[in-house]
Parts: C-alpha cells; structure tokens; sequence
C-alpha cells in the first residue's frame, strides 16, 4: 500500500510541474504576440497629418480618411491636381524596436500632373523625425522609406524596395549612399491586397517582408546624403546612428489603401 501511495503521489507532481510548465508557456506565447492595432479608434485622432504647404494637423482636401477600418490616401478632392502636394500621415509616437505590418493596395488612377515615379508609389516612412519639426515645404521627412510600388500590368516591378531621403544604411558592410535600392519581391499588380512586414532593431538590422518572404536586409542606419531643407542642420548630423523615430504612410499623387494596421515592440 505503501509503494502505491508513493508511486500516486509521484504521478500527481509530475502531472501538477506538467501543468505549471504548460500555464507558464502558454503566457510567454501570448505576451510574445501582444500585437496593436494602430487603427483600433476606426478614426485619425491618433494620428498627425503633414502636407506640403500645410501647417502641420491640417488634413489637406481630406486626403487621408479611415473608412471601415481601412486608411485611405483620397484625391476626390484634388481636381485632378496634385501640385506636388506630397503628404505623410505619421502615428502619434516613436519607436525603436518592433515589428510593424499592415496590408496595402493600389486603386483607382493617378492625378494628371502627378510625377512619372509616383504612379502606383507609396511608401512606409520608418525612423522619421519629429512632424512638428518637419518645414512648411519640406517634400519628405528624413527617413527611412519602405517604398511600396504596385505592378504596372507587365513585367517586373518589386516593392518593399529601400529608399533614403536624407540617411544611409550599411548592406553586407558597406555603406550605401544610392538613393532607392529594389528588393528581390516580385510584382503584384491589379488591385490585389499585399502583406507587408517590418522589423526593426534601433539602429542594428531592419528587414523588409512580403507575404512572409523576407525581401530586403540592411544595417546601421544613419543620417547622411543631401537634405534640401535646412541642410546645415542635417550636414552637422552625418554619420550619427538613427536609432528611433515615427513611423508615417505616404500620399504621392496615386490612390493607394492600408488596413490591419498594427504594430509588435521588441526588448
């Protein structure tokens, strides 16, 4: 009877160290997964708009709407007429560290004075500076861009590609100081939803994916390259590591939509 009772009690720890061990896994999953939606208020009072030629807050011809949970860049205002009106709508804080995806697509046509590059063009604009900073004119944050590009109906054209407006980034070692760099995606062209994802460690490794495939890796980003506004402020900053920033979204001339809009912080 004894031996029994042994051996019982034997099984009921190794169930309840079982079990504690489940609990204690189970919680560290969903801590792991504590996704944000960025546009859980199904509105933009989270968000800050900044259009050139606009003070800062001033939501030009309406051209960023949420509509059923879906972020829209909207020219019916517009008249056909862009007018090099660039504009960005930036999320009300910083980050340094996370995981960032949404869905985006294309639709519609562009403006008729739109630029060449910017039909099908959009872009997730990563360590931005300050929009309260950004001049009156200033065309576009400094930045890291995750351009967007849609296919134009044949042959290739990647997105998630690298873009740089006033930074540089390292690839393999070395510094790149090129403008624009294409990823390995292919095109998608149409109307179709594509998944996009970001991740970013501070001022280490930012990767770019598309429906999971990771198309593009670079390091060390930093300031550096020709700044047309205040180039002496930004000429003093070259070489300095960018650690952090806003995240915005881009309208460049082309109707373009983004929903699941959502964002993972990493230690």
């Amino acid at each position: 009877m004894t031996k029994i009772l042994k051996t019982l009690s034997l099984l009921l720890c190794i169930i309840f160290l079982y079990n504690c061990k489940g609990t204690k896994d189970t919680s560290q999953n969903t801590k792991k997964e504590q996704w944000v939606n960025l546009l859980s208020r199904n509105d933009l009072k989270d968000w800050i708009v900044k259009i050139k030629g606009q003070e800062v807050g001033v939501n030009y011809k309406s051209t960023f709407q949420v509509e059923n949970g879906i972020l829209k860049v909207n020219y019916d205002e517009y008249n056909n007429t862009f007018n090099r009106t660039f504009g960005h709508i930036y999320y009300k804080k910083p980050f340094s560290n996370y995981k960032f995806k949404m869905d985006y697509r294309f639709v519609g046509e562009q403006l008729g004075d739109g630029e060449g590059w910017a039909k099908r063009n959009s872009g997730i604009m990563i360590h931005c500076e300050d929009p309260k900073n950004i001049g009156l004119d200033q065309n576009f944050p400094i930045s890291i861009e995750v351009q967007l590009l849609g296919g134009n109906g044949t042959g290739e054209r990647a997105t998630a590609n690298l873009c740089t407006p006033g930074t540089h980034v390292e690839i393999d070692g070395e510094l790149k100081k090129q403008h624009c760099m294409d990823s390995s995606s292919k095109a998608f062209h149409g109307e179709q939803w594509v998944h996009i994802e970001i991740e970013v460690r501070n001022d280490s490794i930012i990767k770019h994916f598309i429906n999971g495939e990771e198309v593009m890796s670079y390091s060390k980003p930093q300031f550096g390259g020709k700044v047309d506004y205040n180039p002496e402020f930004w000429k003093n900053k070259a070489g300095q590591p960018l650690k952090e920033g806003y995240i915005s979204l881009q309208s460049e001339s082309h109707p373009v939509e983004f929903k699941n809009i959502e964002i993972l912080e990493l230690k």
